[in-house]
């Protein structure tokens, strides 16, 4: 029903395109400012073969509608590509209703193709999630990883290897380093902020400002580079691992321990089901790392304090000595079958 003429609004690459409020997880969200160069990023050269897009295909993006990843994967992308978009609303996320109607289309007489390629973004992918995705659906997951500021910034291509704990490379038109906070660029393997250069050229994809807050604008530019806020390392082949958000990092005795490890490593224990790591304040240290716990269930009945033990030892193994939380609050799970709710106890256990 859609009329066949259109008449196109004249427009240049730098002219204000739109506006991305910030997720404002350390603060209120900030207005990120896009210019029209945004649309620009998937047809940068190497950006096309991130998904590899046919005309054929079907590409059905669960993200929210008000984020940018939405912006990119069901316009810009497929778009580009030239592919046909699939989009089904839910007021709220719900894997059962997305699996019920990926299941229904088939049968429903629409074209819908097998599952081909799956990317996730916005949380680390962990080893055992990548474990039993691949079991369910016999395909891996490509993470990718970008801001409202920014769009995306690096990704694990298709048929790319995936590194576990890494989020891939820089994408077009991206020069993606990790830096110090005078915006040197760190060696290989270094822990530091993710930064993208902007000097002597500016990439047309990123952000021109964030609306309203010259001040808040200037504070992101460290020398030559775009402080992204996030902290990261680089591998010798350009995998970028990403670390945590400079806000979240916990300052410990002078260590700087990102949230987002200490997490992966003790979600790697039979014994954990969920975790949160953030920064508890001491007196003699500063801040030491503490881990809310949700356990699996059988181990409920387990003796606490010889689980936290093991569950400490666990993480110096996989991390290093000294990020293991110094304090555990413990969690369980109430109820049965689909009705599991979380419940913390205040009960915490210190071992220093």
């Amino acid at each position: 029903s859609a009329s066949p003429e259109h008449t196109c609004i004249k427009s240049k690459t730098l002219d204000p395109m739109v506006i991305f409020f910030t997720s404002g997880t350390t603060g209120f969200p900030k207005m990120a400012k896009h210019s029209h160069g945004l649309a620009l990023q998937p047809s940068f050269p190497g950006s096309r073969e991130l998904w590899s897009l046919k005309t054929s295909d079907v590409s059905w993006c669960l993200s929210d509608s008000g984020w940018i990843v939405a912006t990119i994967w069901t316009l810009l992308e497929p778009w580009t590509g030239g592919c046909t978009v699939f989009i089904h609303h839910l007021p709220q996320f719900d894997t059962k209703v997305i699996i019920q109607l990926y299941r229904m289309l088939p049968q429903e007489d629409i074209r819908f193709p097998a599952l081909e390629h799956c990317c996730t973004g916005g949380e680390v992918v962990l080893p055992k999630d990548q474990e039993e995705w691949k079991r369910q659906t016999g395909l891996l997951l490509y993470e990718n990883y970008g801001q409202s500021e920014t769009g995306l910034i690096c990704a694990t291509y298709w048929g790319m290897k995936i590194k576990p704990g890494f989020m891939g490379k820089a994408t077009p038109p991206y020069d993606v380093q990790v830096i110090d906070d005078k915006g040197s660029i760190l060696p290989p393997n270094t822990e530091g902020n993710i930064g993208i250069r902007i000097k002597p050229v500016r990439p047309v994809s990123l952000f021109m400002c964030y609306e309203g807050d010259p001040e808040k604008t200037a504070e992101v530019e460290c020398g030559d580079f775009y402080n992204t806020g996030d902290r990261g390392k680089m591998d010798e082949e350009g995998y970028i691992c990403f670390l945590g958000r400079s806000d979240d990092i916990i300052n410990a005795s002078g260590y700087r321990i990102g949230p987002a490890e200490v997490e992966s490593a003790l979600v790697e224990h039979p014994a954990v089901a969920e975790s949160a790591v953030v920064g508890s304040p001491d007196p003699i240290q500063g801040g030491v790392v503490k881990a809310f716990i949700v356990l699996t269930p059988q181990f409920l009945s387990h003796d606490k304090d010889q689980l936290t033990k093991e569950l400490q030892q666990h993480v110096k193994s996989v991390t290093a000595p000294y990020k293991y939380p110094r304090k555990v609050s413990e969690g369980r799970w109430k109820g049965s079958g689909d009705s599991i709710t979380v419940d913390l106890r205040k009960k915490e256990t210190s071992q220093m």
